[in-house]
């Protein structure tokens, strides 16, 4: 989902220069569109890795050995 984040992040940014060389607005409202789709996607993705608070137990399985 990152690798997608910065896909958006390019085409965003593309979509910005290309606004700002015709002028046109239409650009430069997909360029809004895909970096908030990518805000969206990266507020996801970091929700997503986070781990619970309460849950500071290691998990079961293998313990290191000394």
């Amino acid at each position: 989902m990152l690798v997608l984040t910065l896909v958006l992040a390019a085409i965003g940014f593309a979509l910005l220069v290309t606004a700002l060389t015709t002028g046109s607005v239409i650009w430069a409202w997909g360029c809004i569109i895909v970096c908030v789709i990518g805000a969206v996607l990266l507020l996801v993705s970091a929700l997503a890795m986070r781990r619970p608070d309460g849950d500071a137990t290691p998990p079961p399985g293998r313990h290191a050995k000394r």
